[in-house]
């Protein structure tokens, strides 16, 4: 079947087995109480999920499959001359669950590279939308014009066993993510570059030639797309886009529909699109400050004025994470690196330095440190991407390494169709009451 599938459903095979025995023995075990204020404020910390590729911790941040961010860029194979890991190798890593060799590696660009193709339709589909439609929009309809190359939707219709739901998802995954960077890049160049576009280079790797298509040739900004693919590539399974996707996918919708719902959870501005709040809110403060570069009292000023008017300071705060954020610290690293004298990116550290004690004279706020998000778009623009509604693409693209290998586990494991059980608030009065019991026990 391939190096990969024969690896991934070994190891799926594996942790069946174990998931059953676990079931057979522990089933009945409870986990955790569920509190009123959870139900009605977005089901926080309630365990509901199982998500094998990442694991995110409060204090030590996003591991993907026991591995950190530092430890990744450490192990995973690089491109030759380069320090950032390739997106490939923790592609692999989430499928399988171990560190691939560089071989196996360089096996998956090859494939990726050969499953890269994109039908013509899907590109007159792009076509036929108005060029001023949100990156985002183009993108998922551009998937969604996709889903007619979907093996799983034929085979399901032809009469499939249910023990091969796995490998049509696997198959539609690994095309999907081949094919994702040539249509990011048809839409940059639609949209930004008067329709001039560049064809893929074949021998580049996924990240790389992403990169290349968009119309970027400068070896750091390629070392930076294959950073930013890793980092931004799953954050286990709560979030609004994995776990739309993988509810869409327990109704056994193909990959095109799973991952096309969740880009759209992505485009949210509490979710993915908050990586163009960012530089815009910057940019913004520049203005109104006239300078590129605010000192840390202008900036203190600026996000008192913010809070005032009762907006947020976008890039800071996070859900679960309760220190500054390790994907941020990877993009400060590589700033530093690449790019320390950059107005922008110092502004940036700038505001890290500024923000976290204003938030935290507040009171208020659990997390008062910056997330992903707010480092992002400031590597980007130094490379001349300025285009910030763009940037969600970005992270879309990176984000279907996860949600799209964590579909693979849904199918090999047979996860059941997600449907959990709601309530009425009349219905929860009546049980504060003590007239009826909710829960059913």
């Amino acid at each position: 079947m391939g190096i990969i599938k024969d690896t991934f459903k070994a190891k799926a095979d594996q942790v069946s087995a174990e998931i059953k025995e676990l079931l057979k023995v522990h089933g009945n075990k409870v986990i955790g109480e569920v509190q009123l204020s959870q139900i009605y404020q977005g089901m926080r910390g309630m365990t509901g999920l199982v998500t094998e590729t990442s694991l995110l911790d409060a204090q030590e941040g996003i591991r993907f499959r026991g591995y950190s961010i530092p430890e990744l860029r450490e192990k995973l194979a690089k491109a030759p001359g380069g320090s950032e890991p390739l997106p490939e190798g923790l592609f692999h890593l989430m499928l399988v669950g171990k560190l691939p060799k560089d071989e196996e590696v360089n096996y998956l660009t090859s494939v990726w590279q050969r499953r890269s193709h994109v039908p013509n339709h899907v590109f007159a589909t792009i076509e036929a939308l108005p060029v001023s439609a949100h990156p985002m929009t183009q993108f998922v309809i551009a998937v969604m014009a996709l889903q007619t190359e979907s093996q799983f939707a034929k085979k399901y219709a032809a009469g499939m066993n249910k023990k091969d739901y796995w490998e049509a998802v696997f198959d539609d995954s690994m095309d999907l993510i081949a094919r994702l960077p040539r249509v990011a890049a048809y839409i940059y160049r639609r949209k930004y570059k008067n329709g001039e576009h560049i064809q893929p280079n074949g021998l580049l790797d996924w990240a790389g030639n992403y990169a290349h298509m968009m119309g970027y040739e400068d070896e750091s900004f390629k070392e930076l797309m294959r950073l930013y693919m890793t980092i931004h590539a799953d954050h286990e399974g709560g979030n609004v886009s994995a776990h739309t996707t993988h509810l869409v996918g327990s109704a056994l919708s193909d990959p095109y529909l799973s991952y096309a719902s969740g880009m759209n959870g992505l485009a949210g501005p509490l979710h993915g699109l908050a990586n163009q709040e960012v530089i815009k809110w910057i940019f913004e403060m520049q203005a109104e400050l006239n300078t590129d570069a605010p000192t840390k009292d202008q900036i203190a000023d600026y996000v008192k004025k913010t809070l005032s008017e009762g907006k947020v300071v976008p890039g800071y705060g996070h859900a679960v994470l309760r220190k500054t954020d390790p994907r941020f610290e990877a993009q400060m690293a590589f700033g530093k690196k690449h790019m320390p004298d950059d107005p922008l990116v110092k502004t940036v550290w700038n505001i890290y330095e500024t923000v976290p004690p204003i938030l935290q004279s507040i009171g208020k706020i659990k997390n008062p440190w910056p997330n992903v998000d707010a480092h992002s778009g400031a590597l980007l623009v130094h490379y001349g991407m300025v285009e910030y509604e763009y940037y969600t693409v970005l992270f879309a693209v990176s984000r279907a390494l996860g949600v799209l290998a964590s579909l693979c586990w849904d199918r090999a494991l047979g996860l059941a169709l997600e449907r959990p059980k709601s309530v009425t608030t009349d219905l929860v009065k009546t049980w504060l009451d003590g007239k009826d019991n909710i829960w059913g026990e």
